[in-house]
This record gives structure tokens, C-alpha cells and sequence, in this order.
């Protein structure tokens, strides 16, 4: 069984678990031509993804180690961060949204959670399940959905932020995974809804999308926590550790980023840029 792949749906976007010759329990998860989600059972720890290291460096930057986190995610796959934490915040307390029931039941089938894992998944998409939770019900809010490979516009509008900042504790963080390439537009209009929202935003990405040569995943912080220069370089400090480090963008060099950009509205809501077709060997 760990040669071949096993696959839940075929057609034109196939959702298959692969096996990691490399490593014994791990398995990537992929739907169509996107590979969503790493999991290795062995070790929960291992994030084989740039972006999810990222999210788990803002997580460690920012919490006291070992301390118990009750984290809302939106969009769950292959549920690798939820297992993160699971693993080193034992106790804590976490709920996904994820609206695909038969990925989720295929997920769990092949890659068990730990029992007492402390995570709850609900099958309803971010912006329905949203209003169903309560107010300052979360200490992290990671927003990690895609429809394929593209955001889904109704996730990043004024509304669905507005949802995302009332279910955050006063101190909580929230951590939107998006992807885009160029001049950023897309992304900085996300950010700019989430500076109309929360008090403090910034964002982590490797230089060359930040510099617009290449398509690639960064990730926007935004919380009311007074984020100061000592918060942001322990994760700049985190940032310079991997062997491809990444930039943390925050204050003057953010507002330079967003310029005058608007946030997105639910009646010109977008979804994320589609990715190029040589990432996929189609070019």
C-alpha cells in the first residue's frame, strides 16, 4: 500500500494520497494538479511546506512554548497544522471548517488523528460556518482554504474579515495563507481590509514574491495586539533560520506595500490569481 496512491476521487481534479519514499509515515495530500497538505504520522512536527512553517514560526514567535491554544481554522485538507499543535500545545482546543465531508472522512480514515486530539471538524465552508461561532471565541484563527489553487473571493471580502476579527480573542492572531505573484494586487487588498479591521498586520514571504519574480504563498498576520518591534523581530529573527529565509513585512514598508488599495467588497470580490501553468510542467 505505501508504493501506490490511494485515491479518493478520479475525473478531472483527482484527490490522491501519495506516499513519501522518503519517509515512512508521511503522506502528501493532492487535489487536481495542487498539492494541498504534508502529513507525516510519525512526527506531526515535520512541516514539509514553506507557508505552513511560516504560520507555525508566527504561532511559537508569539505564545509562551507549551501554552494552550483554543484556534478556529478555516480550511482543513490534510489537517497538518491542526496536528502541529496537537502535538506541541497538548490540551489545546481546536475547531476546522472544512465543507468537504468525503476528503475530511478519507483524510481521517488513512492519516488517524491522535485520540484526544482536541480537534473538532465541521463540514461547512468558512464563510457559512463563521457566523456560527462565538464572539472571541479564539486565540488563532488561521485561514488556510482554497477552491483548487485559488482563494475563494468570498474569504477575503470586508465582510468575511469582519467575521474572521469578531471570533478573535482580544489578543488573538490571525494568520491568512493567499498566493499571488506580480505586483501583489490581489494581496494587497486583502491587506488593506485588514488594516481597516485590526490594529496590527504584517506579512511573511520569501523575497522573490515579494519582489514580484515568482508565484508563492505568503502569509498575512493581523491582530489588536499591540505588535512591537520586539514581537516582530522574533519572528524576523525566526524568519532568517531556514535554509531559504523569508521577509517579514510590516510599518513603513507595509504602507508602501498597500499604497492606496482598496479592500475587497462582496460585490467586487475576486479569488486569488490562478497559478502559472509551467508551476504544473504545462507551460
Amino acid at each position: 500500500m505505501r508504493s501506490e496512491e490511494l485515491v479518493l476521487r478520479g475525473g478531472e481534479s483527482p484527490v490522491v494520497l501519495v506516499p513519501d519514499v522518503g519517509r515512512r509515515s508521511a503522506y502528501l495530500l493532492r487535489v487536481g494538479r495542487t498539492d494541498q497538505s504534508y502529513v507525516d504520522l510519525d512526527d506531526p512536527r515535520h512541516l514539509e511546506f514553506d507557508y505552513v512553517q511560516r504560520v507555525a514560526d508566527l504561532v511559537e514567535s508569539l505564545y509562551a512554548p507549551g501554552v494552550t491554544l483554543r484556534a478556529v481554522h478555516i480550511g482543513g485538507a490534510g489537517l497538518t497544522l491542526p496536528r502541529y499543535l496537537a502535538a506541541t500545545r497538548p490540551g489545546s482546543t481546536q475547531t476546522v471548517l472544512e465543507p468537504d465531508a468525503e476528503l475530511t472522512e478519507f483524510v481521517r480514515s488513512r492519516l488517524p488523528l491522535p485520540r484526544s486530539s482536541g480537534i473538532k471538524v465541521r463540514a461547512v465552508d468558512g464563510r457559512s460556518g463563521l457566523p456560527e461561532l462565538r464572539d472571541g471565541i479564539a486565540d488563532l484563527v488561521v485561514l488556510d482554504a482554497f477552491a483548487g489553487a485559488r482563494v475563494p473571493p468570498e474569504l477575503t471580502t470586508q465582510g468575511a474579515l469582519a467575521e474572521l476579527h469578531r471570533v478573535l480573542r482580544p489578543d488573538g492572531v490571525l494568520a491568512m495563507n493567499v498566493t499571488d505573484s506580480g505586483t501583489l494586487r490581489f494581496t494587497r487588498r486583502v491587506l488593506a481590509g485588514l488594516r481597516a479591521e485590526l490594529g496590527s498586520v504584517g506579512l511573511c514571504t520569501e523575497p522573490s514574491t515579494l519582489k514580484g519574480r515568482r508565484f508563492g504563498n505568503l502569509v498575512l498576520v493581523a491582530s489588536d495586539r499591540p505588535l512591537d518591534a520586539d514581537a516582530w523581530a522574533g519572528l524576523a529573527d525566526r524568519a532568517g533560520r531556514p535554509p531559504f529565509p523569508y521577509r517579514v513585512v510590516h510599518g513603513a514598508r507595509l504602507d508602501q506595500l498597500v499604497g492606496n488599495a482598496r479592500p475587497f467588497t462582496d460585490d467586487d470580490a475576486e479569488a486569488s490569481p490562478p497559478p502559472p501553468t509551467e508551476l504544473f510542467g504545462l507551460g
